[in-house]
């Protein structure tokens, strides 16, 4: 090949290697998380902490009915409340267990 061809040839893939960092770099934030969503982490952190503070609080209202300061009606509701967070405890903890039994049969 002459000298014109093979420089011919090596503008057309720099330009096509720049175009494709530009298109990368261009493309790259979109596929980056914003600092708005949660990690996976950071949401079952706040669930947990949410689990353990409905809890805490009903055993706190279940302990001021015990005493007399608190109506019979908010101790029904704290009860109720802490059974459905234990429920959906229990739910989640079943699907985690289902999907850890189901990986440890799949073949290798």
């Amino acid at each position: 090949m002459d000298m014109k061809a093979v420089s011919a040839i090596q503008r057309f893939t720099d330009a096509r290697s720049s175009s494709a960092i530009q298109s990368y770099a261009q493309a790259r934030p979109a596929t980056e998380p914003t600092p708005e969503e949660p990690t996976m982490v950071e949401a079952v952190s706040k669930v947990a902490v949410d689990f353990a503070q409905t809890l805490a609080e009903s055993e706190e209202t279940a302990k001021a009915s015990m005493i007399g300061d608190a109506d019979p009606h908010a101790l029904v509701q704290a009860l109720a409340q802490t059974e459905l967070a234990v429920e959906a405890a229990v739910s989640v903890r079943n699907k985690v267990v289902e999907a850890y039994q189901e990986i440890l049969r799949m073949p290798v």
